[in-house]
């Protein structure tokens, strides 16, 4: 197939087993590194049981600071067929999951809409994405997500080329977020737990507490105050050192407590925020091939 799945539109032939020669490297089959119980994703996704996470390896992104570099820059992992997929997804459910989540699922779009088609699991779909998304990718899934789960990492086309090579990087992840909210509305159990709806996550970056403001600005006035926003602190720069001098340092308590006050001053009211002790790469789970 000529893959368009996502804003590169690099239009390359992907085949079921063969490494592509487009942007993200890889075959038309899912290659995934990881598929088990995840404890550390926001309340009501990891619950009480944990969410059950499929990560995929390679990526439409090029973020310099990503903390699961081993897979979506070095393309660590291993293809599956789609029965082998519903499989996995099956035995997690088995495991108790509380969800499905897609971790990075955007280049694999088409094989995903295949295999939800096929198999549908009895717990919510989360899709985990970078929020390099197609509206017309996001149609396609349709009916077959419960529950997205995006980022939206800059504002600043100057940011988004700078750290992820994707100058287009806001234009595209503000229409997606439209499109993702008018598939879902937010429905949760009585134990807490999402079963459908939006959440949106937003890393502050050091130095970036300017660009953090700006959407949550966007958030608040083009989606609503009530949406679910997950304002994360756990950037850290690990053993690498950048180019970009503002990534080579932690952020500072000072930098998220100003997004925090902006976040409040909106009137946005629906959030989670995270522990500083949460920027710790102890926290990046082990690519290891555990579950595939």
């Amino acid at each position: 197939m000529r893959c368009y799945a996502c804003p590169r539109q690099c239009g390359a032939e992907r085949t079921e087993n063969t490494p592509s020669a487009g942007f993200c490297k890889m075959p038309y089959n899912a290659v995934l590194a990881r598929a088990a119980l995840h404890h550390w994703e926001e309340p009501p996704l990891s619950a009480h049981g944990g969410a059950g996470a499929v990560f995929f390896s390679g990526c439409s992104l090029r973020c310099v600071f990503c903390q699961n570099h081993a897979i979506s820059h070095e393309n660590f992992g291993k293809p599956v067929t789609i029965d082998r997929f519903i499989e996995i997804l099956k035995a997690l459910e088995a495991a108790g999951a509380q969800n499905i989540d897609l971790v990075n699922p955007t280049h694999f779009a088409p094989f995903l809409q295949e295999a939800l088609t096929r198999y549908k699991p009895r717990v919510p779909v989360v899709y985990n994405t970078g929020g390099y998304d197609t509206v017309e990718t996001l149609k396609s899934l349709s009916g077959l997500v419960d529950i997205y789960l995006p980022d939206f990492k800059y504002m600043s086309e100057t940011l988004a080329r700078r750290y992820s090579a994707a100058p287009d990087y806001p234009e595209r992840a503000k229409a997606a977020l439209l499109e993702m909210r008018r598939q879902t509305r937010d429905r949760f159990a009585d134990d807490g737990r999402m079963l459908s709806g939006l959440l949106v996550r937003h890393l502050v970056l050091p130095q970036g507490t300017k660009d953090s403001a700006e959407i949550l600005r966007w958030i608040a006035e083009n989606l609503s105050k009530d949406t679910y926003v997950s304002l994360m602190c756990q950037y850290t720069p690990g053993d690498r050192t950048y180019t970009h001098k503002a990534l080579n340092r932690r952020l500072t308590t000072a930098e998220y407590d100003r997004v925090l006050r902006v976040f409040f001053n909106l009137g946005l009211h629906n959030g989670f925020m995270q522990a500083r002790d949460s920027a710790d790469a102890r926290f990046t789970p082990a690519f290891d091939l555990t579950g595939v």
